[in-house]
């Protein structure tokens, strides 16, 4: 499956503006995590947005937090997906940002999340959806996609890491 299609190097982000730090006096560990959780699903929705294929971008990003209130869409490995079939998306649209320090995302294994892939798609669009989210889980958890994803040094090397994994 050609993930290239269907995302563009404007829903690429090299390196995540968030960064984890201590919780502040009085803020509770819990509470710090859903901060930096928050603000993280934020740049992931600005991008999304950027494609121009998603509805109302507030919206958007309260459906990110909801889905993510459920569960953590962390798998393990470094990885996090971050999805939600929702009524803003008028089409599936997907979005990478990478982390070199990595966030703390609630991942089962408890290793901070250095890859983001976040995917949005219409509520009727379940096959492709599912087609996509698990592509993304294999790709990540074998072979070297995920190093060459660490390595890459621009939005453009990052698209062409997701050209060859066909």
């Amino acid at each position: 499956m050609n993930l290239a299609r269907y995302i563009k190097p404007t829903q690429v982000k090299v390196e995540l503006a968030t960064r984890t730090s201590p919780p502040p006096e009085g803020v509770s560990p819990e509470r710090h995590r859903w901060g930096i959780k928050e603000a993280v699903l934020g740049e992931l929705c600005d991008l999304l947005d950027s494609s121009g294929k998603a509805g109302n971008k507030s919206k958007l990003m309260t459906d990110l937090i909801n889905r993510e209130k459920k569960a953590s869409t962390a798998i393990g490995h470094e990885v996090a997906i971050p999805h939600v079939r929702t009524m803003q998306a008028k089409e599936l649209i997907l979005a990478f940002v990478r982390s070199t320090d990595g966030i703390d995302f609630d991942a089962p294994d408890g290793q901070p999340v250095k890859l983001f892939f976040a995917m949005v798609a219409p509520p009727y669009d379940d096959q492709l959806y599912l087609k996509i989210y698990k592509e993304i889980g294999t790709l990540m958890l074998s072979g070297d996609a995920k190093q060459k994803l660490l390595e890459a040094k621009s939005e453009h090397e990052i698209i062409r890491v997701f050209q060859t994994l066909d």
